[in-house]
């Protein structure tokens, strides 16, 4: 009988610590591609990065402890990553200077603590909406297509979708500020 080598400890070891990764960057990935798409100001080129990011993340798990906060180390990493490609792009007319980036990313990465408190918010205030304007909502966001398409196959305007859907919006947000702020509907 022969003891497992330190390779095989080390590699399994190594499989858990990278299965802990993904665990965390799936729980985080719907926050961490809206911090980056505040930084460099459209989803296409925030969704490269965020997968550059992964690729970093993955090789300097090791300097992530485990228990501390995962948001606050991946962001830091998205960061870094955000401006070697805002350096590589830099044929691109619309650049942030380094400041308001660095500006843009305390802030948001404040906004990013708070995500879970607001999407629960968010998702009792949509609860309370009428049937109508849940299948709006749903239909805007949530469905392949647009609101054009939707307003024809509804036999409506596509102006009063719209209109509709901001009025919807502004009720939102301000449910979601009266929930984070401790008052009932």
């Amino acid at each position: 009988m022969s003891l497992p080598s330190n390779k095989n400890a080390s590699t399994a070891s190594s499989d858990e610590s990278h299965q802990l990764l993904v665990q965390l960057l799936t729980a985080s990935h719907s926050r961490l591609l809206a911090y980056l798409i505040t930084l460099l100001g459209n989803r296409h080129d925030a969704e490269d990065v965020l997968q550059m990011a992964s690729v970093t993340m993955w090789k300097r798990f090791e300097t992530f402890t485990p228990g501390t906060n995962f948001m606050a180390w991946a962001s830091k990493v998205a960061f870094y990553e955000s401006r070697e490609f805002r350096r590589m792009k830099t044929r691109s007319r619309m650049l942030f200077d380094d400041g308001l980036v660095e500006l843009l990313a305390m802030e948001r990465a404040d906004d990013l603590m708070n995500s879970d408190e607001r999407m629960a918010a968010l998702d009792l205030c949509l609860s309370q909406l009428d049937e109508a304007g849940q299948r709006l909502i749903q239909a805007a966001y949530y469905e392949e297509g647009s609101l054009v398409a939707l307003a024809g196959k509804l036999g409506r305007a596509p102006q009063t979708l719209y209109n509709r859907l901001n009025g919807l919006k502004r009720l939102l947000a301000e449910c979601v500020e009266r929930r984070i702020a401790g008052a009932q509907p």
